[in-house]
This record gives structure tokens, C-alpha cells and sequence, in this order.
């Protein structure tokens, strides 16, 4: 199924999005997640156990109910981008972005020349994006797919700005448990962490936003999603699918012990 507008023109347009987030390597897993009321879906290989046989298999799963696909690499496996753009994802977030070389070479795996350096080889992207001709994928395909370089150090902290001067990285992705750890100097996993939130996140909203690229987060409540908004964060991801069962099993099961109560009166 074609996705009739590209996640990159929708954040490009100022719509907040929230991307579900799948750590689960199971097509039919990620197909469920994908059916929810999220706008994308992020398959997680850095922490999460998709590898590249699920992200293979996984994104047309997504792609069937009309939302985009996003896909986190591991650390430094930018030839990963590389095949998860041509598996059909729209978007890639790197982890551990710390350095300018790190976004040169994230960029150079995720563009076209003269962007960069990415080897022609959409043989899955093409059909699952609608058949998309090899010419107009070529024409389309560096505005229309994203670089997200992740920002959760002091070293990466101190230069976002040359990190989103970097032709071809499209945004930068917080992720505010290890940013917390890098804060505090490795005394406190804190992604609520409020001297973070002022200091840190927000500059980095705003920084993104003056050069004219996206800003996306990780947000581990729900109830945090207003202030990332305020911030310039349009696209967020919200916890993962156990977070999501365990959520609904206590909402149904507590449902039906209050239906179970009342019936006994």
C-alpha cells in the first residue's frame, strides 16, 4: 500500500506525530502495533531485538496500513541505513551521533550523490512503495527519506549545531535516559530530569528549529508529549508494544473486576 504523504512532508508541514515503538523481531507483532492508533512505526535494532531479517520482513507489514516505517540502527552499522532505506523505510535514527566524521558518514550512507554516497539498490522499496519507477525513486528519494542523528551526550550536546549543519542529516532524535546519564556524569538515569529538560532538550528543539530540520524525542510519559510540542519536538516515539499490553491488559482487567464488583452488590 502506498503511503499517499511522506512522513519528511508531514513534519516538514509542523504536524506532531508519535511513532509507536517495536522491540519485538515478529512481523505479526509489528502488523498489530502498526494497526494501533500511532501515526509510524520505529522497529528498534539498537536495544530492541529486530535484526535485519525482521526489519526486512517487518516493514511491509507497517507499510500495508499506510503509515511510514522508521528503523534505529545499532551503533555505527550505517550500511544498515543504507538497507533499510532500499527494505522501503522512510526514515533512519543512528544512535551514538558524537562527532562531525559520525554524521558525515551517517549522511553519506542515507543519500544519493551529490549528497552522498549511497549505492543504488531500492529492490524492496520500490514495489512496497507503489511501484515507484527507479528514476523518479533516484529524483525523490533524498528529500523523501530522513537522517535522524541521535543527541544523548555532552560531546554530541556541544556540537548540534554543526551536527545539523551536516548536508544531509535531517533532524536529530533525543533519547533522554542515556542524555540523563550523560548529564548527571553517570550519577542518575533521570529521562524526567528536569535541569536536562531546560538546559539540554530545550536548546536542542530550538536549535533544530532554526536550521530549518526536525526534532524528534523519545518520551518515556505520555504526559510529557505537551512540553516536547512547546519545545519543537513533532515527532515522538512513546515507550514500546509491552509498555502498550501491559497498559491495556491492566485497563480491560480492571474493567472487569469493577464490572465483577458492581454485579455483586
Amino acid at each position: 500500500m502506498t503511503v499517499s504523504k511522506s512522513l519528511a512532508d508531514r513534519l516538514r508541514s509542523g504536524e506532531t506525530l508519535f511513532t509507536a515503538w517495536s522491540s519485538i523481531p515478529d512481523a505479526l507483532t509489528v502488523e498489530a502495533v502498526a494497526r494501533t492508533a500511532f501515526d509510524a512505526v520505529t522497529l528498534d535494532m539498537q536495544h530492541g531485538g529486530h535484526d535485519e531479517e525482521s526489519v526486512l520482513r517487518g516493514i511491509p507489514a507497517i507499510l500495508w496500513t499506510g503509515k511510514p516505517a522508521i528503523v534505529r540502527i545499532p551503533v555505527g552499522r550505517f550500511d544498515m541505513a543504507s538497507r533499510a532505506l532500499d527494505f522501503g523505510a522512510e526514515a533512519v535514527i543512528a544512535p551514538m551521533i558524537n562527532t562531525i566524521g559520525d554524521a558525515r558518514a551517517f549522511a553519506d550512507a542515507m543519500k544519493y550523490p551529490p549528497a552522498g554516497g549511497r549505492s543504488w539498490g531500492p529492490t524492496f522499496a520500490n514495489p512496497r512503495r507503489g511501484g515507484v519507477a527507479g528514476q523518479a525513486y533516484l529524483e525523490s528519494a533524498n528529500r523523501a527519506t530522513m537522517a535522524f542523528a541521535m543527541i544523548e551526550t555532552r560531546e554530541a550536546f556541544a556540537i548540534v549545531d554543526d551536527i545539523l549543519g551536516v548536508d544531509g542529516i535531517d533532524g536529530v532524535f533525543v533519547g533522554p535516559s542515556d542524555f540523563s546519564i550523560a548529564w548527571t556524569g553517570g550519577k542518575a538515569l533521570d529521562p524526567r530530569h528536569a535541569g536536562m529538560l531546560e538546559e539540554g532538550i530545550a536548546p536542542i528543539g530550538a536549535r533544530a528549529r532554526a536550521a530549518g530540520k526536525a526534532a524528534a524525542i523519545y518520551a518515556v510519559d505520555p504526559a510529557q508529549c505537551g512540553r516536547f510540542a512547546q519545545l519543537g519536538f513533532n515527532l515522538v516515539a512513546i515507550m514500546n508494544e509491552m509498555a502498550y499490553m501491559a497498559a491495556g491488559a491492566k485497563s480491560m482487567v480492571d474493567a472487569a473486576r469493577q464490572s465483577v464488583d458492581e454485579a455483586a452488590r
